[in-house]
């Protein structure tokens, strides 16, 4: 089997929420071994394939040239962008890693308190309860605040110095794995399955 190492496969538990990005070799053993279906997304049908299925529908579009395939030595298979897992219900144990980037990506880049949206080098990490009173470095207590809004409110509580904060900070609730593709080209098929990626 020849295969394209760019491409990659979302996969889903049985629930249809991802759990991982997969390679094209682990995607068709999955596939083949009948541990996932392969949810075809060609027509936006969403339907949903066993290997037989969807070696038949390789043959049926082997002359389409605008989607990935892997040659076997008699088969030309269609590499499948998003495999549905046919038993595992849980998501990833891991955590989203406390990072400036993470921060702004939970914040959609916008200042906390005065709502605009910047670049990250014009940004800050703020302390909604400042360390000297007791707050702590954690999702909880940081907000991304523009700097103008961050020397205004300087080492005082919000209210203090009479700010409001637009959203409550929150623990974000996407995927670890989801998040490493912000800021990356990924296959559009997966749209349906992670647009929510960011939002608390």
């Amino acid at each position: 089997m020849r295969s394209d190492h760019n491409c990659r496969t979302l996969v889903l538990n049985r629930l249809w929420q991802p759990v991982n990005i997969i390679g094209i070799e682990r995607a068709f053993s999955l596939l083949l071994q009948d541990h996932a279906q392969a949810i075809y997304t060609g027509d936006g049908s969403f339907r949903m394939m066993d290997s037989s299925a969807w070696l038949k529908l390789s043959s049926a579009e082997d002359s389409q040239g605008n989607e990935s395939y892997v040659q076997t030595v008699r088969l030309r298979i269609r590499v499948p962008k998003v495999l549905l897992l046919r038993k595992y219900d849980k998501l990833p144990a891991q955590e989203v890693k406390f990072t400036r980037d993470n921060l702004f990506d939970r914040d959609d880049h916008r200042c906390q308190y005065c709502g605009v949206r910047f670049d990250s080098s014009d940004l800050n990490m703020d302390h909604v309860i400042p360390r000297d009173k007791g707050g702590r470095t954690s999702w909880e207590n940081i907000v991304t605040s523009c700097v103008k809004c961050n020397s205004r409110k300087a080492n005082r509580l919000p209210h203090q110095a009479n700010m409001h904060l637009i959203r409550k900070p929150e623990r974000p609730r996407w995927r670890p794995f989801v998040s490493t593709l912000i800021g990356q080209s990924y296959d559009t098929d997966w749209d349906h399955f992670i647009n929510n990626k960011k939002r608390a």
